[in-house]
């Protein structure tokens, strides 16, 4: 991307902006944006360039967006404090109409603190509609990358979307290419839907064959630990093109604190952890820190308001959904069984709240397509194929009756094209809904598709998707690919197509992105068709690092 003349930042830097602001401070009025000189910086101990973490846009309206940095000279720091001085910082920013930075039209500035981790979130408003824009921010003589923002449609219309959705990027597992590749692909938004990062300790969490690279610090328990490893995350190349590509949606799933936990339950509840609550608001904390999310995020204690609803005209309404924070705590354990309590109606995933609010969404939707962006499996999985049901109790088959109220939910309102986007499992799926599994012959009723891994599990294999067990058990399954990648898809008002992006390998980096299957989903008719399928590459299969049974194996363990 071009770099920005410095001059002319200066020069355009008084031009009238949409204030935006950090917690518990507010944008400065800035009359003398040239003011801070490098060596008048380098006083207060800022002497280095602090926009090493990157750039990054969020939550899209018709209207505006978020835009999001975070200050760091040294972003490995212990402390978690980035190398960065106890004190406030003024962060200008702008907005422009064209690639190169030649017309401002929207500039102000905003105060990063050192409560929280210097992190700026700037929601910016009154812009058109539909359409590209592009943004910086500048401390001092200090200029960030540039990133590319893009305003939704109007509410009454119509547009095609091309949006791609990612999970899973643990750092030690290999490289991030796949956020090169899909920062490549130039989409209009992109979907994380959960375990952004890791908390695991050095070595804890290994592949055959070693881990690629390592993480710093200890497992994350304190907000130092949590900002250190979100700033190493960060730090990270592949992640910052993908994040100044386009505009984010962010939810979490469970490593971003703890894996499995469930509301104040944490994974080994049977260890003495009295300190968890803290644990929960500091990476929370953190988690707001380094997204770009609205101020109706902002953590409070223990407490995070993270689903919400994003329109894309009326083209798509995207359902952001929490399964972590108002979940009861997985029944008969975290792993694969057959529980009773998994059938227990009073049990949610969601939450009642949640869960009200999603419906009336339902209800209250005019899109052509209801999209709802969540964490774990929504489809049925069952891993037995004698009469016992063996299932995830990590998903949605441990909440079944939350998971039949929400097909109901959208059954009832008469919605037009539902969809759910997955992550968490690590590999790629496409599935058929059902609002009873029980009956394979019952009518289909939604679509899931499911992103793999961006590093999470190692290389991967490539395999003929025939050949796993599970669609054999579950016919509602369509499809099955176990390597790393993303799904990118296109939503028009007849069809959504889902390409399934996957990369060869990522024990080294730069390895090249291919469509390994698409499927497709037509308006009104629910449930996925396949209308494209890579045959098997000997070259890949030839060095597959695990076979399908191993697959199945690994699926059933943790983390």
């Amino acid at each position: 991307m071009s770099q920005l003349n410095r001059r002319h930042f200066l020069v355009t830097g008084l031009a009238a902006g949409a204030a935006a602001a950090i917690p518990a401070t507010a944008a400065s009025a800035d009359p003398d944006p040239a003011a801070e000189t490098a060596q008048a910086l380098a006083s207060r101990g800022l002497s280095t360039d602090p926009f090493t973490l990157g750039v990054a846009c969020g939550d899209p309206d018709h209207e505006g967006f978020v835009l999001w940095t975070r200050l760091a000279q040294n972003p490995l720091a212990e402390d978690g404090f980035g190398g960065m001085p106890q004190r406030p910082f003024t962060v200008r920013w702008q907005v422009y109409a064209d690639e190169r930075g030649r017309r401002v039209v929207r500039s102000g500035a905003s105060v990063a603190a050192p409560e929280w981790g210097h992190s700026v979130h700037v929601e910016v408003d009154r812009l058109s509609s539909d359409r590209e824009y592009w943004y910086r921010f500048r401390v001092g003589p200090y200029v960030s990358p540039m990133g590319r923002a893009r305003t939704a449609p109007h509410p009454l219309s119509h547009g095609a979307l091309t949006m791609a959705f990612v999970s899973c990027a643990q750092y030690e597992h290999g490289w991030f290419t796949s956020y090169r590749r899909l920062a490549e692909e130039h989409p209009d938004l992109i979907l994380h839907l959960g375990d952004y990062q890791y908390e695991y300790t050095k070595d804890t969490y290994t592949i055959p064959g070693g881990n690629v690279r390592d993480h710093e610090g200890p497992e994350t328990e304190t907000l130092a630990n949590y900002r250190q490893r979100h700033a190493q995350y960060k730090a990270d190349p592949d992640l910052q093109a993908a994040h100044a590509a386009a505009p984010w949606l962010v939810v979490w799933d469970d490593h971003e604190l703890d894996n499995n936990w469930a509301d104040e339950v944490p994974e080994k509840p049977e260890v003495p952890q009295p300190d968890f609550p803290a644990r929960r608001a500091a990476a929370f904390r953190a988690y707001y820190e380094n997204m770009p999310l609205r101020r109706t995020s902002i953590p409070r204690g223990i407490d995070m308001q993270l689903y919400r609803r994003i329109r894309w005209g009326r083209t798509a309404t995207f359902h952001m959904m929490d399964t972590r924070q108002y979940r009861d705590d997985q029944g008969c354990g975290d792993g694969y069984r057959d529980c009773p309590a998994a059938l227990d109606p009073a049990r949610s995933i969601t939450g009642a709240a949640q869960e009200a609010w999603l419906i009336d969404g339902f209800h209250r939707s005019r899109a052509q397509w209801d999209i709802l962006g969540q964490q774990v499996f929504f489809a049925q999985r069952d891993n037995n194929a004698g009469p016992a049901k063996i299932t995830s109790m990590d998903a949605w088959d441990g909440y079944v009756a939350s998971r039949r109220r929400i097909t109901q939910g959208w059954m009832d309102a008469q919605v037009r094209n539902p969809v759910v986007l997955t992550g968490d499992v690590h590999a790629h799926w496409a599935s058929d809904l059902k609002l009873d599994y029980d009956d394979p012959t019952g009518p289909t009723v939604g679509s899931e598709l499911v992103a793999s891994s961006i590093t999470t599990g190692g290389d991967g294999a490539d395999s003929d998707p025939a050949t796993h067990p599970y669609l054999t058990i579950n016919p509602h399954l369509k499809f099955y690919n176990n390597q790393r990648g993303y799904v990118l898809t296109k939503i028009e008002r007849d069809l959504l197509t889902a390409d399934f992006k996957v990369v060869p390998q990522v024990h080294e980096p730069g390895a090249e992105a291919y469509t390994r299957a698409t499927f497709v989903v037509e308006d009104r008719v629910p449930g996925v068709r396949q209308t494209y399928l890579r045959p098997l590459d000997p070259a890949i299969g030839a060095r597959k690092q695990v076979t399908v049974e191993d697959t199945v194996r690994l699926e059933t363990e943790r983390p």
